[in-house]
């Protein structure tokens, strides 16, 4: 007898049966009868078996999420993370406990269609029809985003027929991520990595020459004063407008200025304006010129102003239920203490603090927004957390505009597969176009300095061309 079948359903079977063959006074009549009766139960208990083990497959898959402190090892959702590079978090960040989800097994039909595509895109490259072959293999890498053969090829193609070296050494990595013995991607990434790895450098070795310029100008220059307004009130504006708010900047401003609504828009809005002001002040305030550790409790400190007039009941605690994010999933609620604990050890830890600010800021801004640990408000104190580490090293603070808003994601998404450089290039870009922007309100001698530092990095790049 089968362990689900309770004794009291035995008796009421026995029953039922007694009763059956006392109705049917043959016996060839109990014979079929019974018959019939034995094979409806191995039909009923085979049904129960499936729906039973039917279930135990979809508990497991909702326990593909572990605890960090387990030490499981994780794969994202186009490759599996391994390993680092110069320009990402070190071994002790956050990074190496993240708990990812599997790619969904691709069917032998898939990868046959992805197999067809990555033949096709290779023979339309070898007839000279780059444009074409660009959207076949971009629709191969959808198909099956973890095939190491479409990543490889794909990335010489950008790098051949495109000139671009570092998306094609994205590919490279991202290749050896799932595949590190791949050889050709391996004899790629070899060729390519000096390279990109060269670029960078120079990229935040130009932007820190632009801070040097921006510490000639005085504290007191009516232009900077300005231009740091102005700067204030752009990035409420772009951080809310990132997460959809739809106030204008003139909107934002009066908001901010004089307090008062707005007429025509949802007072939602008008609030997430009023919450990420007071954090904003409280970091400029409080938090820059201090010196000590940053603690769990600053980073509460911060998501309560920002979220404190949207959602008090929310602010400054952790989230207790299950988030999605578009197509990630991150952690559950029971493993966000520990994650955020690991990630404030590798904010305070010597190696991390080590790091260009640039990278430091960029590495910390997505450590926080993989970890999801609120509700609400990950990205904008993400931003804010990201703002802090650059002003305590001198930088003014960036706002990622709106308009990068596409790009904004797909660098994190980039992230996610094993390679933040791409997010890290951003955060460059935005730090050094807010520079440019304050050099060039403040002085003429400044921005003529400026032209002359763009000037000649153009003729290092024509010099690398023809070289």
């Amino acid at each position: 007898m089968a362990d689900w079948l309770t004794p009291l359903w035995t008796r009421q079977l026995k029953s039922v049966i007694h009763s059956l063959c006392f109705t049917f006074k043959t016996p060839s009549m109990n014979r079929k009868f019974l018959s019939l009766i034995l094979l409806l139960g191995m039909f009923g208990f085979c049904l129960v078996t499936y729906l039973l083990e039917f279930t135990n497959f979809s508990h497991s898959n909702r326990q593909l999420f572990c605890t960090a402190a387990g030490g499981t090892d994780t794969v994202t959702d186009v490759g599996v993370h391994t390993g680092t590079d110069s320009c990402r978090p070190p071994d002790t960040s956050p990074v190496a406990l993240r708990v990812r989800h599997k790619l969904p097994v691709k069917s032998a039909d898939v990868k046959k269609e992805a197999t067809a595509a990555l033949n096709l895109a290779l023979d339309l490259q070898d007839k000279g029809q780059t444009q074409k072959a660009q959207k076949v293999f971009q629709h191969a890498l959808k198909l099956d985003p973890g095939h190491i053969d479409i990543l490889t090829a794909y990335g010489e193609f950008l790098e051949v027929h495109m000139n671009d070296m570092l998306q094609a050494d994205h590919y490279y990595k991202i290749a050896l991520k799932v595949g590190p013995t791949h050889s050709k991607a391996l004899m790629n990434r070899q060729r390519t990595s000096p390279i990109v790895e060269e670029m960078d450098q120079k990229n935040l070795n130009r932007i820190d020459h632009k801070r040097a310029l921006f510490y000639t100008v005085p504290a007191t220059n009516p232009a900077l004063l300005q231009a740091k307004d102005d700067a204030y009130f752009a990035h409420i504006y772009h951080s809310n407008a990132i997460e959809g708010n739809t106030l204008t900047l003139s909107q934002t401003r009066a908001i901010i200025e004089t307090r008062t609504a707005v007429g025509g828009k949802s007072l939602a809005e008008q609030n997430e304006v009023l919450g990420l002001d007071a954090a904003l002040r409280y970091l400029n305030s409080t938090l820059v010129g201090r010196d000590s550790s940053l603690s769990l409790q600053d980073m509460l400190d911060i998501h309560q102003l920002v979220l404190g007039y949207v959602d008090p009941a929310q602010a400054g605690r952790y989230r207790s239920t299950q988030v999605v994010v578009g197509q990630f999933v991150p952690a559950p609620p029971s493993d966000v203490p520990a994650l955020m604990d690991a990630m404030l050890r590798w904010l305070n830890s010597e190696e991390t603090l080590s790091m260009h600010p640039i990278e430091f800021a960029a590495a910390a801004h997505y450590e926080l927004v993989f970890i999801h640990p609120f509700h609400d408000g990950n990205g904008r104190t993400s931003r804010l957390l990201m703002n802090l580490i650059l002003m305590k090293a001198g930088y003014p603070p960036v706002s990622v505009l709106v308009e990068d808003r596409m790009r904004y994601y797909k660098t994190l998404e980039m992230a996610n597969s094993g390679d933040i450089r791409p997010f890290i290039r951003l955060i460059a870009e935005s730090t050094e176009r807010t520079l440019d922007e304050y050099l060039t309100a403040t002085m003429d001698s400044s921005a003529h300095s400026l032209q002359q530092t763009s000037d000649l990095e153009s003729n290092n790049i024509k010099q690398q061309r023809i070289a």
